[in-house]
């Protein structure tokens, strides 16, 4: 599959995805405080290459790609490198790429994951937990109410490239693979003339 194709079916899943949000959101009745970037600020955060096929593409094409390179292979940050922190007092901040943001980061806050029991648990942070709907919402996803799961995104996202959906790392060391995977790709390619985002 050509890079572009895979990045057409990331994009692709993404849209499935936000049609799904958009309905959890409006039954669930709760959602994330306006430049709120607490959940953005924990180190840590795993992701696959895959995911950030998409934003790689966007960086190459606004050639960026080399700058963000260097920056990536010159950090110790665990802090996503697309995140940047306007202010310390309220841990407010926001996504320098958030049209082209990855498949955890939609699905944090908003989706479940299977327990042992094979009952679905919401991933979310402190904030949302605390709000009214959210306890309803936890109960009513195992009483009907439709709620993304992780893991059902992510083995959709593993069919498009089973080896980079797999592959589960360190966020910024995805991103820095998803760069190199597009500046390979287009080594000996012709870039892409006219290209529009989907998702």
């Amino acid at each position: 599959m050509k890079l572009e194709e895979k990045v057409r079916a990331v994009e692709s899943l993404f849209e499935t995805l936000s049609e799904e949000l958009n309905t959890f959101q409006a039954q669930a009745g709760f959602s994330c405080g306006a430049g709120c970037g607490k959940c953005c600020e924990k180190p840590g955060i795993q992701a696959s290459p895959l995911e950030f096929l998409p934003w790689a593409l966007q960086c190459f094409l606004d050639g960026k790609t080399e700058d963000t390179l260097e920056a990536l292979s010159n950090t110790s940050v665990e802090i996503c490198h697309n995140y940047k922190m306007l202010s310390l007092e309220n841990s407010t901040g926001r996504c320098t790429a958030y049209a082209h943001r990855g498949l955890v980061c939609r699905l944090f806050g908003y989706a479940a994951q299977r327990a042992k029991n094979n009952k679905l648990q919401l991933i979310s942070c402190k904030l949302l937990k605390q709000s009214e709907n959210f306890s309803t919402a936890a109960v009513s996803i195992n009483n009907g109410l439709s709620v993304p799961v992780f893991s059902d995104y992510y083995l959709r996202l593993a069919q498009i490239d089973f080896g980079m959906g797999r592959k589960i790392l360190p966020i910024n060391k995805a991103l820095k693979i998803a760069l190199e995977e597009v500046l390979q790709y287009y080594s000996y390619r012709p870039v892409p003339k006219n290209w529009k985002r989907v998702a």
